[in-house]
């Protein structure tokens, strides 16, 4: 039985480059945060807070292209978006591992 045009999925023009924005976005901010990471020196003051919010702008955005992709985009490729979660997560890991340092360095 085919699928009525109710139950398919819409292949709206403004929903694909919302989900490209988003996701070149988080691949952005995925590229910046694993660079700070890689080279801590380069913002000395604030780096692991800053790291955590790359990390958390990187996931925000990877997991809402995705959701604009799988709803509204009819040949969704989730690639590129899964690559800036999978980076996001990891930023988050080594970022809160640096920040945990930090404040486990006031407490005595």
């Amino acid at each position: 039985m085919p699928s009525s045009p109710a139950t398919k999925h819409r292949d709206d023009s403004e929903a694909r480059r919302a989900m490209q924005l988003s996701t070149w976005f988080a691949l952005g901010a995925a590229a910046l945060g694993v660079l700070l990471i890689a080279l801590p020196k380069l913002l000395p003051a604030g780096g692991p807070w800053v790291q955590l919010g790359l990390g958390a702008l990187t996931l925000f955005l990877a997991f809402r292209a995705r959701t604009i992709g799988t709803r509204g985009v009819n040949d969704y490729d989730g690639r590129l978006s899964l690559l800036a979660a999978i980076a996001g997560f990891a930023i988050l890991f080594f970022a809160g591992n640096a920040a945990f340092a930090v404040l486990s360095s006031l407490g005595g």
